[in-house]
């Protein structure tokens, strides 16, 4: 049952892990939080008619410059309903999280809104013991437990 609350929204994001095992994350902040900063997976809101893997390949672009289809990132491999607020409103999110595997990339944020580039302050490849002993919060909070399941 929909919280009357929560504004419901659906993403797909991407565990991008390069050849060294590291994963890559975008660090940002809530708006209304900006002495607060976090680590994200890449991905975001599905579209109207959007897949959530169809979402996840177009935010990864945007966000990193790191293209890949819906195809390569396959079927999921986690899946998660949160709730947490951005900028004020308080969101019930259903989303999937899909595994891309690759040599090395050059991560661009040329392709992020304008209001993304604004809450992006910058982004970083993690090993599992970098997060393990972060200091800032990450996103999922099950990171480390999924990135142990699936290398």
């Amino acid at each position: 049952m929909a919280d009357p609350g929560r504004t419901p929204r659906r993403a797909g994001r991407v565990l991008v892990l390069n050849s060294a095992d590291r994963v890559l994350l975008l660090h940002g902040f809530d708006p209304v939080q900006p002495d607060e900063p976090y680590w994200l997976v890449p991905g975001g809101g599905a579209n109207p008619g959007e897949s959530l893997a169809e979402a996840a390949a177009r935010e990864l672009r945007e966000e990193t410059g790191i293209s890949a289809s819906p195809g390569e990132l396959g079927e999921p491999v986690w899946h998660e309903v949160t709730e947490f607020s951005f900028a004020g409103i308080a969101y019930r999110m259903e989303q999937d999280f899909f595994l891309l595997k690759i040599a090395a990339a050059e991560v661009s944020t040329d392709g992020m809104e304008p209001d993304e580039r604004e809450y992006n302050i910058g982004h970083r490849w993690w090993s599992v013991a970098e997060l393990a002993a972060a200091s800032e919060p990450f996103y999922p909070v099950a990171l480390l437990d999924l990135l142990a399941r699936i290398s």
